[in-house]
């Protein structure tokens, strides 16, 4: 299958996610939005020396994996470009910050060993968040959910217009790539000669649609404001989601539990 088809299907599948019927689903938009933003500024607020205490925020992407029946691998398909990235972050800490804080087995365990594990896995627990965010919101849901804590109309607008276009835009590009490749059977790839032409023309399709989709938009009354998805009224049990949650998450940061348990069990 050809790049562009696959991120059609992976846009594609992202939506049938968010569209999916567990228990998580069914809670409103802006208490799933509320308990991600609070978890990753909480997980971003950790010391860079707090690796045990960061370790048990695993346990909010794992109860969604597993409540949601999200395949994990799914997740490391879709953020494979993105994860090294994140696990690239600290990586040169264990060079600048040589003081020794812990030995092991006569393993020297330094301070940028422990800083770079731990950007490690704030950067794939703030990571793992989002994509859950993603997968469980609709994204006319969650511009209603923005515009319900007073986000910009524009910028709100600007986010959903952008989304759905992107997915117009692959499929200009995989109708484009289809027709070329039909008239260079064999040919792995376009060749580096037909890449000003392909592009100049993917740009033109690219401004025609996007004309015709905003006069479709004018005729349905479209006058500045996106009409998004129907406002949902928060239930009492997206109030107690939320805020389970985030009394877990405080919990977490202020009180270093598997240090707790390790002194209550080894004495």
């Amino acid at each position: 299958m050809d790049r562009i088809d696959r991120a059609v299907n992976d846009l594609r599948e992202m939506d049938e996610l968010a569209s999916g019927d567990s228990p998580v689903h069914h809670f409103s938009a802006l208490a799933k939005l509320t308990v991600t933003v609070v978890y990753i500024l909480t997980a971003v607020s950790f010391s860079p020396y707090d690796a045990s205490g960061l370790l048990m925020m695993v346990f909010y992407p794992l109860m969604i994996f597993q409540i949601t029946g999200i395949p994990f691998r799914t997740y490391l398909y879709k953020m494979r470009f993105v994860l090294p990235l994140v696990l690239f972050v600290g990586l040169f800490n264990p060079l600048f910050d040589r003081r020794v804080m812990l030995v092991l087995g006569g393993l020297k365990i330094t301070g940028g060993m422990i800083s770079m594990f731990t950007l490690m896995i704030k950067g794939m627990f703030c990571l793992s968040a989002s994509f859950l965010l993603a997968a469980t919101v609709r994204i006319d849901d969650l511009c209603a959910a923005l515009r319900k804590i007073h986000m910009p109309d524009m910028i709100v607008t600007l986010l959903l217009l952008t989304y759905r276009y992107v997915s117009v835009l692959l499929d200009e590009a995989s109708i484009m790539n289809e027709a070329y490749h039909l008239r260079a059977p064999g040919q792995k790839g376009i060749h580096v000669s037909a890449w000003g032409s392909f592009f100049g023309q993917l740009l033109l399709r690219s401004f025609d649609r996007a004309q015709e989709l905003y006069e479709s938009m004018r005729l349905r009354g479209y006058r500045g404001e996106f009409p998004y998805a129907r406002a949902e009224k928060e239930k009492g049990r997206d109030f107690l989601y939320a805020a389970g949650w985030i009394l877990f998450f405080v919990l977490c940061r202020y009180v270093n539990i598997p240090v707790l348990l390790g002194r209550l069990f080894v004495r």
